[in-house]
């Protein structure tokens, strides 16, 4: 089967199930989130995660990521997922013509691959993050969470605003892009 059926196989289902399987495992330590101002989300739980990140402006990059790998409905149906969502400014850290790369149809599967490593199909909060080392994600591998410096880590990416609700999931944002893999 073709990367790219599974993956959408995968999606398919943890749609259909709703509260899909996750992996979650042992204690990252002890640490706090750091925390941002909500105020900018405050009227987003009736709005879904691709709505309120196409809303908030920041993500443009992450949306339009989205659109090219056509992401836009699964990520819009009723979950519950958690995104690690990476802000513009992040894309913007990745090597120069990396992103335009990656949007290109050819590259469709790989965009998918490292879209769907940012998701969890199940809504983990910020004290879920805490009490985990790692869960699985959409795309079949394994995010760390870890607390470093007072700074929480999901792979080498730091947390900067945590649990934005949604309809369908919460975002938390990161700093970094992840890359499977």
């Amino acid at each position: 089967m073709k990367n790219t059926t599974r993956i959408a196989v995968g999606l398919a289902a943890a749609l259909a199930l709703g509260n899909a399987p996750f992996a979650l495992a042992g204690d990252c330590g002890s640490g706090s989130y750091k925390e941002a101002s909500k105020a900018d989300y405050s009227n987003h739980e009736a709005a879904s995660i691709v709505e309120t990140a196409v809303s908030a402006g920041s993500f443009k990059t992450l949306t339009a990521a989205l659109q090219a790998a056509d992401l836009v409905g699964a990520l819009s149906g009723d979950g519950p997922f958690t995104v690690f969502a990476p802000t513009d400014e992040a894309f913007a850290k990745l090597p120069a013509g990396t992103v335009e790369t990656l949007l290109k149809p050819e590259n469709r599967d790989k965009l998918i691959s490292i879209l769907t490593y940012h998701v969890i199909p199940t809504q983990l909060d910020a004290a879920h993050v805490l009490q985990a080392n790692g869960a699985a994600t959409l795309n079949g591998g394994i995010v760390a969470f870890d607390v470093e410096k007072g700074s929480v880590k999901v792979d080498n990416a730091s947390v900067v605003q945590t649990d934005i609700a949604c309809s369908n999931g919460v975002i938390n944002v990161i700093d970094t892009v992840l890359i499977p893999n």
